[in-house]
């Protein structure tokens, strides 16, 4: 995604501890991550470069959930995901080690599920796709294509929201001469109806979150990342 604004970069890989502290909210979790992840890998860059870290969670009411440990924690995954809405949270962290400078901005998507049948999952199951993907899926599979629709930020559920980056970036005195948010439309053949209002800030960053099951009562736009760091 990010070679979408033509930029040079590099990508490191930072080993950071994603255990989830006691009452931390699933707001708390993905910025903290971000955060970890950019500082982590700030140790391994010049000090005038810019990182990057991301942080992408699946949150059914305000339960994480992060990668199936089996198929049948696959199976129970997907069937508690199925013909209702969750949220996809994606924290991201911008820092210049140079001057300490850090931004953070949080992208959160409503995402609505299909009602997908059991023969489903468990074909999608045989695939192993579902195995190291938060939420046991991934909303790009071709085949079992599990969301019903969507209405807000499509990168940031496959793992970086552009809009929020750009964003950031843009604080850092950071741009690009590419049109990222039309690039980033025609690479996920999306019609993205939030990215000119996320790039306006037109919206905190901060949802509510909505009862265990339930679609959010804000706009979509109010709204993952895998966790890579990247060193511009």
């Amino acid at each position: 995604m990010l070679g979408l604004g033509n930029w040079t970069f590099d990508v490191i890989v930072s080993d950071v501890d994603e255990t989830q502290v006691p009452n931390e909210t699933p707001k708390e979790y993905v910025l903290r991550l971000a955060q970890d992840k950019a500082l982590a890998a700030a140790g391994k860059v010049d000090l005038e470069s810019i990182v990057i870290g991301s942080d992408t969670a699946v949150i059914d009411g305000n339960e994480i959930l992060g990668k199936p440990m089996d198929v049948d924690g696959a199976f129970r995954m997907l069937a508690q995901l199925r013909g209702r809405t969750h949220q996809v949270y994606t924290g991201v962290a911008v820092y210049r080690p140079a001057d300490g400078k850090l931004l953070t901005e949080l992208c959160v998507t409503d995402v609505p599920m299909r009602a997908y049948s059991d023969k489903e999952i468990r074909a999608y199951i045989q695939t192993g796709d579902p195995m190291d993907k938060a939420g046991a899926y991934a909303i790009q599979h071709p085949d079992f294509q599990p969301v019903e629709s969507m209405r807000g930020c499509y990168a940031s559920v496959m793992g970086l929201p552009m809009c929020h980056v750009i964003r950031a970036l843009r604080k850092f005195d950071l741009h690009s001469d590419e049109n990222v948010p039309l690039a980033c439309q025609k690479l996920l053949s999306y019609e993205c109806p939030v990215s000119a209002a996320i790039l306006r800030g037109e919206y905190p960053s901060s949802p509510v979150l909505p009862p265990k099951g339930e679609g959010s009562l804000l706009p979509s736009p109010f709204r993952r990342g895998d966790g890579g760091e990247v060193l511009f």
